[in-house]
Parts: structure tokens; sequence; C-alpha cells
């Protein structure tokens, strides 16, 4: 019984034009999207290289803390005033005037949708992450890596087309310490 070995490869290209052509070349060859990773040290999206949409519960996230933050926002503006022993009135005012509980509610409501994206981006992120990682220092002077992680396809076959379409360097993949 013959198992598959698995191909771990790091194709580094200068420009982003031909990793975007890589990555359709790769899809011919039977490579899936959950097999290839592009590392960049610019921000790069995925309508750039062709790849689906990643989707990432951070906007889930936000509306909960937004939630949260109007929920706390409205415990302050309508509940804490009653909280007291004994009402403070001030001239003919209601004890939960308008104007200023409108801007207390939209602040909280933002406080708490603010800090909750950004919970959310920290640990969607995995970071920080002590784990090693597979990376070229190339990537740092603004190259773009692809990291082709796949069990079905011939290495050999990855590395013609690759080098074909202008990788300035194809090297196993070898995770480190950052």
């Amino acid at each position: 019984m013959t198992e598959n070995k698995v191909v771990d490869l790091l194709a580094v290209f200068s420009d982003l034009e031909p990793a975007a052509d890589a990555i359709e070349q790769l899809r011919n060859l039977g490579v899936h999207d959950e097999c290839m990773n592009v590392i960049s040290g610019i921000p790069v999206t995925e309508a750039m290289l062709g790849r689906p949409h990643q989707w990432t519960n951070v906007p889930r996230i936000a509306l909960g803390g937004a939630v949260l933050g109007f929920l706390g926002g409205g415990f302050l503006a309508f509940v804490s005033p009653y909280l007291y022993p004994y009402p403070i009135q001030v001239g003919s005012q209601y004890p939960v005037p308008g104007p200023p509980t409108v801007v207390l509610l939209f602040e909280i409501t933002m406080l708490g949708m603010l800090l909750s994206t950004f919970l959310g981006v920290f640990l969607d992120s995995f970071f920080p992450n002590y784990r090693p990682m597979k990376y070229v220092p190339e990537i740092s002077d603004g190259k773009i890596a692809i990291l082709v992680e796949c069990p079905h396809v011939e290495e050999k076959k990855i590395t013609a087309v690759l080098k074909k379409l202008g990788a300035e360097s194809i090297q196993p993949a070898e995770a480190q310490h950052l």
C-alpha cells in the first residue's frame, strides 16, 4: 500500500500578477483553495488573487458587542436614576432626560462595538501564536509567497508550473519560530 506524500512547497513571487496566475494554474492542476495559503507583507484581498471570500466571525462579535453596549447604556440611562434612595429632581425635568440619554446610548453602544471588534480581530487572527510558522524572510521585503500543502498532487508538476510562471524561488516549506 502506498501512502501519498504531502507536497509542502513555498514559492516566492516578486509581484501580485504572477502570484494570481500561479494560483489559477494550481487550481487547474487540481490543488484546492484549502491547500493554498498566500503569505504577504502587504494587505492583499481575496478578489485581487481570484480566491473565494474568507468568512470571519468578527461582524457577529461586533454586533453582539453593540447589543451589549446598548443594553449597558440603557441600564445607565433608564435604571440607574431610580436606584438612588431619593430621586434627584432638577427643575421640572424628567428623571431620564431625552437628549443626554440619546448621547449616552450612542456612546456606550459604540464603545461596546469597538471593544468587541478589537477582541474579535485579536481572537480571529489567532494572536499571539507561539507555534512555528512557515515563512521566508523575502516576504518582509514586499514579495508574495504561496504555500502549497496538498497530499494528492505531484510535486514535480507543481514545481514546473510555478517556475514557468515566474517564481523566484521554490523551496520546501519549513516551520520556524518567528
